[in-house]
């Protein structure tokens, strides 16, 4: 290994990437507002800026939820400028699928927001069976809304646990992931897998759900509401969670439009929006359910909006329970050119082999010129895919619209003004998963 002088090292420096420079360019920006903050000084007066400093907070910190870097200017512990740095995990995630025929396509929407794979896999197969005019068996629906709901408790309970985590309440987070076990446990009786689940197919889903499945979401069900009435009063009044939380992180109706944020993180600042009801989906237009909104805008408001949700998927979880005990009916639409064949068919006729063969082979080809766009209510916020179709079996362009892209850009305007030892709190109540954010 060569060593680089201090005579060449100058040299060295102009092949470097210019990506760092660029990036401290920006904590800069501010200059008249630096010069303000300088300001006409007498000799011997001590200089405003002298406590300033740039610290990196990340890729490689366990406080930043995955691969995310935060390049701070502080002065003393107040972060003065921040620039938010992604892109550590892009993986060309949209650029993939035009290689993929539309159901190949399917696990990697489980690598997106790997808290919530079922609700990705729901989010694309709507809008490919949006352009190719597909309509999903009823019972399919029904179980597509109902695991939906499951992972998004998951998400919200992995959210819950590492954020309280941060704050130093450990015990709590090994309550979270003794129930986060047990939806896992779930997943992995109906889709056979208990994190990437690729459970959704073109045209219905892969398997329906069995019977000891529903004993189990049952259980979990009836037992889960005291878990939630616990947390509430181990938390809802304790000082240092209040102190760690109230407000901190603070953002008004109009920052959050403004900046595109989503989800709990818009509805925590009194932002009804939820595409559930605005845009209804599969079967949310016929079941019950509230949609939790706070007005504060901090921390603490996110937090609440995030356990009302919660109680609110288990309440949708109870009545697609009742409504799967009446409907009955096929899973996957019964169109050998729209969706896979049943295993039945395929390991006992010709007919069905051929066709199982044909669609892993083209799949769905949804009209040329065709294009769509669906966004379901994934527990981060509004998860879009766009897609173009060219006549073919996989789609000529597809687009990805992910809530912690939009989540994360509303990261800098928090951390802003904030104390450093604040900033653990306020990347955890964005709640981002950078494998998404990335794509």
């Amino acid at each position: 290994m060569s060593m680089i002088s201090k005579e060449n090292f100058s040299e060295t420096l102009k092949f470097w990437p210019r990506h760092n420079e660029a990036l401290y360019r920006r904590l800069e920006s501010k200059n008249s507002w630096l010069e303000e903050r300088r300001g006409p000084r007498e000799k011997g007066d001590p200089d405003p800026l002298e406590n300033e400093m740039v610290l990196n907070i990340g890729p490689q910190h366990p406080a930043t939820h995955g691969v995310l870097r935060c390049a701070v200017r502080l002065d003393g512990e107040t972060i003065e400028r921040c620039a938010v740095d992604i892109g550590f995990l892009h993986r060309g995630i949209e650029k993939m699928a035009e290689n993929k025929t539309y159901q190949e396509y399917m696990p990697y929407t489980d690598r997106m927001d790997y808290l919530a794979p079922y609700a990705n896999n729901v989010g694309w197969c709507l809008a490919v069976e949006k352009a190719a005019g597909i309509e999903v068996p009823e019972r399919a629906q029904w179980i597509r809304m109902l695991m939906s709901e499951l992972s998004r408790i998951t998400s919200h309970l992995i959210w819950m646990g590492v954020g309280l985590m941060d704050a130093g309440a450990v015990s709590v987070f090994l309550w979270t992931f003794r129930y986060r076990e047990d939806l896992y446990t779930i997943f992995d009786h109906v889709c056979g897998a208990r994190l990437t689940v690729s459970h959704s197919r073109i045209g219905g889903i892969a398997s329906d759900i069995p019977d000891d499945a529903i004993d189990l979401i049952e259980a979990f069900v009836a037992d889960f509401p005291d878990a939630i009435r616990g947390w509430e009063k181990l938390l809802n009044r304790n000082r240092i969670w209040i102190d760690r939380n109230v407000g901190v992180g603070v953002l008004s109706r109009e920052e959050v439009i403004a900046l595109g944020m989503t989800g709990p993180n818009l509805r925590g600042s009194g932002i009804p929006h939820d595409i559930r009801v605005f845009e209804p989906y599969l079967k949310y237009d016929e079941v019950d359910f509230t949609v939790p909104v706070r007005e504060d805008g901090d921390c603490f408001s996110r937090y609440h909006v995030r356990m009302e949700e919660m109680k609110e998927s288990l309440k949708i979880v109870r009545q697609c329970l009742e409504k799967l005990k009446t409907v009955r009916g096929p899973i996957r639409v019964d169109d050998a050119k729209r969706s896979y064949p049943s295993k039945d068919e395929v390991y006992y006729s010709m007919e069905g082999l051929i066709h199982d063969f044909m669609y892993t082979d083209t799949g769905v080809c949804p009209p040329r010129g065709i294009w769509s766009y669906h966004a379901v209510e994934a527990p981060k916020g509004e998860l879009g895919f766009y897609i173009q179709s060219d006549g073919t079996g996989r789609p000529f362009r597809a687009r990805i619209n992910a809530p912690s892209f939009s989540n994360i850009q509303g990261l800098e305007a928090l951390m802003e003004g904030a104390l450093i030892g604040d900033m653990v709190m306020l990347i955890g109540t964005i709640d981002p998963v950078l494998g998404e954010a990335d794509k």
